[in-house]
């Protein structure tokens, strides 16, 4: 009730409890004296005047001095002139502990470290208020001299009793408290059953307490281990609140049976045997309470090393695994509620990294993970499974509702503006979602085709959605290509790819005497043993951009072996590489070449680096600079797979090329078509105004090869002259003559 009264009528209301409890704490106190001039074996008053000062401040404290005189006027009568000295103690003792302890951090006082600094707090407290106090007493003629040093002791004890026992409880039960830096939900202590069990122990070991004490015998306070065993136990098992409460209750009701001398237990009367029970009550009221603190830090720390390795830092949202392992009994479920998982990818982050800075990427990534979980249901799930990517699961969705859902939050993204350094910083996203019920598909074969859809998605140019179905045949077949690129990098990582040659063969005479080849490539697949085509694995290569890698891999492989076998290298005319269309706008790729061919022994002349037509005229100025740039270190350039790209020839005047290599679909159909003669022929007649030679591919058979010499073709290559084999091989072939 009180968090809805405003705020000063509630600060009054709680100053009014805490003044009501303080008077009832003196009011108890009262009861457990034997006369005037007895010291209160217990005073709980000051735990309570300890916590009201701690959690609200100093200048609330004038309720303490309020409280002690209202004690005196109603519960306990005093001479007048020690009324003073009374509320003078416990309000200076009050002040001085708690200064002391608020000059220690107050973000946690559940720890071991504040409950040790708290129990130097309280003994300040209550030696200040002793030392006033039993001064007071002998000022008014209450004590003599000879009575000062056991009432001393017995004030400082009992109000060390009391903040021991008392304050903690008041200070975890105050409304809106402060100090906890981790609060647990119930969730993460024991179950209620274990609850209910542990408050009907604690009734019970105060009822046995007194059932055993009222058979009296001098050994009758051992039975205090019956309550102590208890607090124990909650101490290990539950929050540190019933610990404290514990510790209130038993102390109250031992100082009670042993102040009033019931339930056989015998009255504290002799100043020794006072100060004895006083400090073994203040013993079993600490200990059990610092136990629970450490627990409580145990706790912390364990729930600390769980987030970290469940929460992602910049984000706060799920991390991978965590997201993982809460789709598990998701999709173990029996239901057939309609699920969806969404795969959502940020388009060109990249170029917010590299001209604004990573910082400014992280400070958009944080922003956009708030917009999307702004736009989740409390049913859903968000994770952040990587740098720009997040992986969502969509409830109840049906796939109309999941797109919708998703092509909603693109918006809320799209329109997203993060500042940074005077900057206005924005993105967009692309989504693949896959829908699902629980039990048919497993986790990685989801996200497989979640991440599928989402790459689809930016192919098409992103800030999209794309739907993927378990069995759409295009996702499966981009899954399929992006399985081969995990076997690609293996193989580059491992050097298991396989250089091959094939002979390019002169077709005309005085084609002079020199070795002209083209290296070709072979994948090694380890678990069946096969060497596999580039057919089967460049698609998915350049799909994925590493089809530059992949040259520069062959390069220097090829250039490595040739300059380890110097004889073979210096038998070599032409050594004809191909290239992927990345090389083209791969900035770094000529100097790459470049840096390579200077450390080679291997002349550069007789290099011939072999490029499509359709790479070729896809970007015609840039493909001239990629080509001069070669030719300038000394290589030489092909025009590959000729005739298949283009229909025009007015583009060849700006490529400066040293060979045309006629498209092989039109060799095999030379007898069976005039159309593919004529487009060989044309070809090779091009190539020779241009000053250039002809290399006919897949010449396969005598009658092509002897069409091809009557057209006048400079080179065959194909299956008629040889097959592609091994590099070792193919030159130890050469070398014995069988070939």
């Amino acid at each position: 009730m009180l968090p809805d009264m405003p705020a000063s009528l509630r600060r009054i209301t709680i100053l009014l409890v805490l003044l009501a409890l303080y008077v009832a704490g003196g009011a108890y106190s009262s009861l457990l004296r034997g006369g005037p001039d007895e010291v209160a074996l217990f005073w709980p008053a000051a735990g309570i005047g300890l916590a009201g000062v701690l959690r609200y401040g100093l200048r609330v404290a004038w309720f303490v001095p309020l409280g002690t005189l209202l004690v005196h006027v109603l519960f306990e009568p005093v001479p007048r002139s020690f009324v003073p000295w009374s509320m003078a103690s416990n309000f200076l003792g009050v002040m001085a502990g708690a200064w002391l302890m608020r000059r220690q951090p107050m973000d946690d006082l559940l720890t071991v470290r504040f409950g040790l600094h708290a129990l130097g707090g309280s003994l300040v407290m209550a030696t200040v208020s002793a030392i006033i106090g039993t001064t007071g007493m002998l000022h008014a003629g209450m004590i003599v001299t000879e009575q000062l040093p056991a009432s001393a002791g017995r004030w400082l004890l009992g109000d060390l009793l009391g903040a021991t026992s008392i304050a903690p409880a008041v200070m975890l039960l105050l409304p809106g408290r402060a100090g906890q830096r981790r609060r647990f939900a119930d969730s993460e202590y024991a179950s209620e059953a274990e609850r209910l069990g542990w408050n009907i122990a604690l009734m019970a070991s105060y009822l046995l307490m007194a059932w055993g004490g009222s058979y009296g015998g001098n050994y009758a306070l051992g039975l205090v281990a019956l309550p102590l065993g208890v607090m124990v136990w909650s101490a290990v098992r539950l929050p540190p609140r019933f610990t404290a409460i514990a510790s209130a209750l038993t102390m109250l009701l031992i100082a009670g049976l042993a102040g009033f001398g019931t339930a056989g237990y015998p009255r504290a009367t002799d100043p020794l045997d006072s100060l004895y029970l006083l400090v073994f009550l203040v013993e079993v009221a600490a200990l059990p309470l610092m136990l629970a603190f450490a627990m409580h830090q145990q706790r912390v720390a364990a729930s600390v090393l769980k987030h970290r390795a469940n929460i992602d830092p910049l984000t706060g949202l799920e991390n991978r695994n965590a997201f993982e392992e809460g789709m598990r009994p998701v999709l173990a479920e029996t239901s057939t509620v309609p699920m969806a998982l969404a795969y959502l990818d940020l388009d060109h982050l990249k170029l917010i990294n590299d001209t604004a800075s990573h910082a400014a990427g992280d400070q958009l990534i944080r922003g956009v993970a708030g917009v999307i979980s702004a736009h989740m249901r409390s049913e859903d799930r968000v994770a952040r499974t990587g740098g720009d990517e997040f992986a969502l699961l969509l409830r109840n969705c049906t796939p109309m509702v999941a797109e919708d859902r998703m092509r909603a939050l693109l918006r809320a993204i799209e329109g997203y503006r993060c500042g940074w350094n005077g900057q206005m910083l924005g993105t967009t996203a692309s989504v693949g979602i896959v829908t699902f019920l629980p039990g048919q598909a497993d986790y990685a074969q989801l996200l497989s085709q979640a991440d599928a859809a989402c790459f689809t998605a930016k192919e098409q140019g992103g800030n999209r959605v794309c739907l993927a179905s378990l069995d759409a045949g295009e996702l499966l077949d981009r899954t399929a290509a992006m399985r081969w690129v995990v076997r690609i990098r293996e193989a580059l990582e491992k050097n298991t790819l396989a250089l091959y040659c094939q002979s390019i063969v002169p077709l005309q005479p005085g084609a002079g005497s020199g070795r002209h080849f083209e290296v070709l490539l072979r994948l090694h697949d380890p678990r069946t043993g096969e060497r596999l085509e580039p057919a089967q694995f460049m698609p998915a290569a350049e799909r994925f951009r590493l089809g530059t890698r992949i040259d520069r891999e062959v390069i220097s492989q090829t250039l490595a072996w040739l300059e380890s076998h110097p004889e073979a290298a210096a038998t070599v005319e032409s050594c004809c590489i191909n290239l992927s269309g990345e090389a083209v706008i791969d900035e770094g790729f000529i100097g790459f070449v470049a840096e390579r061919l200077r450390r080679s022994s291997f002349p550069a002349r007789h290099l011939c680096f072999e490029l499509t037509e359709t790479s070729a005229v896809r970007d015609l100025a840039r493909a001239q600079r990629f080509i001069n740039q070669l030719r300038e270190l000394g290589c030489r350039f092909a025009l590959d797979d000729f005739g298949t790209g283009f229909c025009s020839f007015n583009y060849l005047r700006a490529l400066d090329v040293d060979y045309f290599k006629i498209d092989g679909s039109f060799v095999r159909d030379m007898h069976h078509s005039p159309m593919a003669e004529a487009v060989v022929r044309s070809i090779n007649e091009i190539a020779h105004v241009l000053d250039k030679k002809s290399i006919a591919e897949h010449t396969e058979t005598e009658a092509q090869r002897q069409a091809l010499q009557a057209l006048g073709v400079d080179f065959g290559q194909g299956f008629t002259f040889d097959a592609p084999t091994p590099i070792d091989e193919y030159f130890g072939l050469a070398e014995t003559g069988g070939r």
